[in-house]
């Protein structure tokens, strides 16, 4: 579904995610109020919503569909100027974010992550929200000496988006025991979700990207 004040971009991005390899089928609102209403009838997969669509804001449609069985995803969308309002939703259970400018093999990449369980944040996203950590960030915190060998290693799958299965298949261990080690990575960075753990691989060094 597709959630946008805006006809002409609507039909953009159905265009986009129509044909291969997305092969989208595709519903249209233009407020979130309808969206929600049409989100309770069909069987959806993914919603993208506009970060300033209304009148119910978008990351309580995120909340609300999260609470669905089986979950539905929400992409953010915004213009380019709404770069720190989008920020500010990194700790909500919003999927992904993405500015309107984002180059088409990015977003269509994004979109494939969510949808295999992902989170996904634009590149023109990232140092806004890096610069954002650091802001909040002692001089102490957030650096790599803090982890151990296997939690750089550990950190590093994060940033590449790997899973939890897929982490504890590459290392030989338990889902258990690769959840512990996020704890204690989490714990010695100060971080609050994922999202942030790959954001900040990614400032590390740890990431190719």
């Amino acid at each position: 579904m597709l959630i946008d004040r805006q006809p002409l971009f609507l039909a953009a991005l159905g265009s986009l995610l129509s044909p291969p390899p997305v092969r989208a089928r595709i519903q249209f609102a233009y407020d979130t109020e309808a969206g929600l209403g049409m989100a309770q009838t069909g069987d959806l997969h993914l919603v993208f919503c506009e970060v300033r669509a209304g009148p119910i804001p978008a990351v309580e449609v995120a909340a609300r569909l999260a609470e669905r069985a089986p979950k539905v995803p929400l992409i953010l969308l915004g213009e380019p100027d709404d770069e720190q309002l989008m920020a500010s939703a990194l700790n909500t259970c919003v999927a992904g974010m993405f500015t309107k400018d984002a180059s088409l093999d990015e977003f269509l990449a994004g979109v494939k992550a969510v949808l295999s369980g992902h989170r996904a944040v634009g590149s023109n996203l990232m140092g806004r929200v890096i610069a954002r950590l650091d802001q909040n960030s002692s001089p102490h915190r957030r650096t790599a000496s803090q982890l151990s060998v296997t939690e750089l290693d550990i950190l590093t799958m994060i940033g590449e988006a790997k899973s939890i299965p897929a982490i504890a298949a590459s290392r030989g261990i338990s889902h258990k025991t690769v959840r512990n080690h996020l704890a204690n990575i989490y714990r010695k960075l100060d971080l609050r979700s994922r999202t942030e753990a790959m954001l900040v691989a990614a400032r590390m060094g740890l990431t190719s990207g």
